[in-house]
């Protein structure tokens, strides 16, 4: 992990990495900070072009928690793609190291709000005293982050969290057993679900528990549904022991056959996926109701990639599977209709 006081260095020479150059113009650290008001339209504008299912769930929140959840995606958003759309490994790892020297400095300066103080001891550890904390940070992401981050009381460790699954996967492409996917899980797709319980005012672990089932869940549909798409990445996420046992090859899947022993793996997992979500379906039921509608409409979405999954066969390797429109607008009418009464 880079240190807070490497936050300065990194971050003058991140616009000149040529990992930033593979990514869109706006995603690069300015070199000054925008205002508040800047950073929030940055997030929102980041949110709505990006997902446009992540604009829907916004329809069924509070007014006051769309900013929230909007600088929460854009954190998502672009440190997915700081590891996943650099092409270099080593490039994203830098990348990556910079966008948690961001993370830690905001965090830094958090600490400096609430014991002014430490602005004094920061500034002369560092022998760069001055009216603003030199190693604050700059990127949009991070200004907006930090309101939410400060009215929520949210912890550092789910924004953490996030980074090491996104560094796991430039050293990590095969998984041995389905107890090593769920570890990737931990990192990669449960800090996302306990983001938004902070969000809206949940701390406990029962809560936190039941969403971790939740996106687990999430985060082996897109498994199961981009099993052709991660394979051209370099990357399976089919445990490797599943494969053994069923009789499946990497070859099979490098060269799209879809054997019937590569559908019976896909049968299985697909059966695995649907466990997890009905694990957790009960967190529905133990929060408010504008948060209830996006849970649901979240794990009916997932539920609905597994369905898609199953109505072409399992064959996941010649065709995406993917959700109709109409189920789409089926799914979110129906929260629409549980809005309403």
């Amino acid at each position: 992990m880079p240190s807070i006081a490497s936050h300065g260095s990194q971050s003058v020479a991140a616009s000149d990495a040529s990992g930033w150059r593979a990514l869109p113009p706006e995603y690069a650290i300015p070199p000054v900070a925008p205002s508040l008001r800047e950073a929030l339209a940055y997030c929102e504008r980041l949110a709505r072009r990006h997902y446009e299912n992540f604009s829907v769930a916004t329809w069924f929140l509070p007014k006051r928690l769309r900013p929230h959840f909007y600088s929460i995606y854009a954190y998502c958003r672009i440190s997915d793609d700081l590891g996943d759309e650099v092409g270099r490994a080593q490039d994203a790892l830098q990348l990556l190291d910079e966008w948690e020297a961001e993370l830690n400095a905001t965090y830094l300066t958090l600490v400096e709000a609430a014991a002014p103080d430490i602005q004094k001891n920061v500034e002369e550890l560092h022998a760069e005293p001055g009216p603003r904390n030199p190693l604050a940070p700059r990127h949009p992401v991070f200004i907006a982050l930090r309101e939410t981050i400060r009215a929520c009381d949210i912890p550092r460790q789910p924004f953490a969290d996030l980074l090491t699954a996104f560094r796991q996967d430039q050293r990590v492409s095969r998984y041995e057993t389905f107890e090593d996917v769920l570890g990737y899980c931990h990192y990669s797709a449960n800090p996302v679900g306990r983001l938004v319980l902070y969000a809206c005012g949940y701390r406990d672990s029962e809560r936190q528990q039941l969403s971790d089932y939740t996106c687990t869940a999430l985060q082996l549909a897109n498994f199961w549904q981009d099993v052709a798409v991660d394979y051209s990445k370099g990357r399976i996420y089919l445990p490797l022991e599943d494969l053994r046992r069923f009789g499946v090859s990497e070859t099979d899947i490098a060269e799209r056959r879809a054997t019937p022993q590569f559908l019976e793996l896909m049968r299985f997992q697909v059966g695995r996926a649907r466990e997890w979500f009905h694990k957790g379906l009960p967190l529905a039921q133990k929060v408010d109701s504008e948060l209830a509608i996006d849970i649901e409409l979240f794990s009916r979405g997932g539920l609905a990639i597994l369905d898609a999954i199953e109505r072409q066969g399992y064959d996941v390797l010649r065709r995406r599977p993917v959700i109709s429109k109409g189920r789409k607008l089926a799914l979110v009418g129906r929260a629409g209709l549980r809005k309403l009464l």
